[in-house]
């Protein structure tokens, strides 16, 4: 795993910017570094070496070294694409995955390689005899990749940080898109919180070639072969073969690999699959209150298939002290509570090992989510009552104070694209109006994600929510999260549910194969909890999810950290953007348990965010509470 940058070389650019800029993500890559400067462009790399330890130095040069290629990822399928390659007539100098993306650009062209690959991956290819800059994302977003376009300069990289290290970068806050962050917890689209920053999104390359910077989609996950004749046995037959080849694969390297290892059914799954190949270490994370640690779970499944596990336990000291330098390694403020969690398990873990596995993907995938359930419930409800009749409750509904069924008369007179939780994930539309301090802020941010609804418009509602989470919740959170707090600690997490073969066959499967009802309760993810059953204790393949608990709710009562959030509600940040008396009102609340412990945080981990990044424009230190990892300092 590694880390990269570049840009178009400019007057007035220094000639040691590229080392600047990779040394802002050197975490990503503490092992070494490279670098490669001509008339055109400056390309930058820090190095985690994984496979090929001796010989994959990068840049990496083709043929005539027309061709400099910087790349962060893994590509499973790298050992059938180099016999690929050789029978065509390609030879290679080393035995790592990254000159097969070299030798696969010049044989195929980039369309036909991106088309052959199966990883992780984000990689930039300059072309001097085109002069041009080709840059791809792998399917789902597991790896980043962003580009800064001002109209005058273009420059990449991993991570938005490492354009801090370039002068003609201008950082400046895209406030357009605050009330989209308040909805959702990140932005669903390929804009930023920093103006003119664009991430290459999921199954997405650009090229870059004389001045003009163009993208073009290479891989789309869709539903458009959904057989109706699959049943939950032949289902989990066959996820059972995938999740098996997929293990096999991401087991690949020249360094140990570990696990992480919840007490859910999607690590422990993985875990116990990788343990048939070799002995794994596995890493669990909880704390000292019981009702939120999964420890004893997760070291007794261990335990029982004869692996070892170190458990690491977290403080609120611990969670609160990082916060700062969470939104320092986020890039972009993303208030999912869970991240410190990951961020201390990826520390504890990175002591006794370079990769580990983990268990993302298979909620969206495979239909985990509790929140898909509530789609049978419209679906009927829509399907008996006339859309006038539930217009008309609906507006009447919202006339009236709460009362019992309010919710769903309001909701159910709206469609999908507006009704589906996420889209008011955090603060709705009304919300947002009582919080923002200037009301033009304030958006339709339903209307802002509905083209991603009217790409699978006539599916069932369980479906369209999933095709909604694995276009925005798993890349721009789930996995936006998980490569962060993982990379921060320079380790590297490979995900073998979110793969895409794996995928691809999850896009076969008919709702029914995914979400059942027994004795008349339902199942989420049926046909991968039977697979999993088949291999894992069946209390285990059944528990209910808990999505990574913590004690945050508890913890921002306590006076201890109360006051700390008090003072961020109170800062100049926060009154330049927020009504601070409604700030004030959202906290008691809290503390009375009537309001979201969601909102409190989204609010005060973008303020630390912008006291990060624009200490220029704020009278709080933020910025000196972030502590670098060791790699960084």
């Amino acid at each position: 795993m590694c880390g990269f940058c570049g840009y178009i070389n400019q007057a007035g650019i220094p000639k040691e910017s590229i080392e600047n800029m990779a040394n802002k993500i050197k975490h990503r890559g503490p092992d070494d570094s490279g670098y490669f400067q001509n008339e055109d462009v400056s390309l930058g790399f820090r190095r985690l070496s994984i496979i090929d330890l001796a010989h994959g130095a990068q840049p990496m040069y083709g043929d005539n070294n027309s061709l400099a290629l910087t790349f962060n990822g893994e590509i499973y399928n790298y050992k059938d694409l180099q016999q690929e390659l050789v029978s065509e007539g390609q030879t290679f100098k080393t035995d790592c995955d990254s000159e097969v993306l070299i030798r696969g650009y010049e044989a195929w062209g980039p369309k036909k390689l991106l088309s052959k690959l199966r990883g992780m991956f984000a990689f930039v290819i300059y072309d001097e005899k085109k002069h041009q800059v080709f840059g791809a994302r792998d399917h789902f977003g597991i790896k980043p990749l962003y580009y800064y376009d001002d109209g005058t300069n273009f420059m990449w990289g991993s991570e938005i940080k490492a354009f801090l290290g370039n002068p003609n970068f201008k950082r400046e806050f895209n406030e357009d898109l605050l009330a989209v962050h308040l909805s959702f917890e990140f932005i669903p689209s390929k804009e930023t919180m920093f103006k003119n920053v664009y991430k290459v999104m999921p199954g997405q390359y650009f090229i870059y070639k004389d001045g003009n910077v163009t993208t073009d989609t290479y891989y789309k996950y869709n539903y458009d072969h959904i057989d109706n004749s699959q049943t939950i046995d032949g289902d989990a037959k066959q996820i059972e073969k995938l999740v098996d080849d997929s293990v096999k694969a991401h087991m690949i390297a020249d360094v140990p690999v570990g696990s992480f290892l919840s007490s859910g059914v999607d690590s422990s799954y993985v875990f116990n699959e990788a343990a048939k190949l070799q002995p794994i270490h596995s890493f669990s994370l909880g704390f000292n209150d019981s009702k939120f640690s999964e420890l004893a779970w997760s070291t007794k499944f261990a335990k029982e298939i004869k692996q070892e596990n170190t458990p690491i336990t977290m403080t609120g000291d611990d969670y609160f002290d990082f916060l700062p330098t969470m939104m320092y390694y986020m890039d972009e403020p993303l208030s999912n509570p869970s991240a410190p969690q990951l961020f201390y398990l990826s520390q504890g873990a990175r002591k006794d090992v370079p990769v580990t596995l983990s268990g993302e993907g298979a909620d969206e995938f495979f239909g985990g989510y509790n929140t898909y359930l509530e789609a049978f419930t419209f679906e009927r409800y829509q399907k008996w009552v006339p859309q006038f009749v539930r217009s008309g409750l609906g507006n009447i509904a919202a006339k009236f104070p709460r009362f019992h069924g309010r919710r769903f008369l309001i909701r159910g007179a709206e469609p999908l694209w507006r009704r589906y939780y996420r889209v008011n994930y955090v603060f709705d539309e009304v919300d947002r109006a009582k919080v923002l301090k200037n009301p033009k802020l304030n958006r339709d941010t339903a209307e802002y994600s509905k083209h991603i609804f009217d790409e699978v418009q006539g599916k069932d509602e369980v479906t369209q929510e999933q095709y909604f989470d694995i276009n925005t919740w798993l890349p721009f959170d789930i996995l936006h999260k998980a490569d962060r707090m993982s990379m921060a600690n320079s380790l590297e997490v490979r995900t073998p549910l979110v793969d895409k073969v794996v995928a691809n066959f999850a896009a076969t499967m008919p709702t029914k194969t995914r979400i059942t009802f027994k004795d008349g309760n339902p199942v989420t993810k049926a046909s991968f909890r039977k697979a999993a059953a088949s291999q894992v204790p069946e209390v285990v393949a059944d528990k209910e999810k808990l999505g990574f608990p913590s004690p945050i709710a508890q913890w921002i009562n306590d006076p201890k950290y109360h006051e700390r959030i008090v003072e961020a509600f109170h800062s100049d940040i926060s009154q330049r953007f927020f009504n601070v008396d409604q700030l004030d009102y959202i906290l008691e609340q809290h503390a009375n348990g009537k309001s979201s412990m969601q909102k409190i945080f989204t609010i005060y981990t973008f303020i630390l965010w912008y006291g990060v990044y624009f200490p220029e424009n704020t009278n709080m230190d933020y910025n000196k509470k972030v502590v670098l990892t060791p790699n960084d300092r």
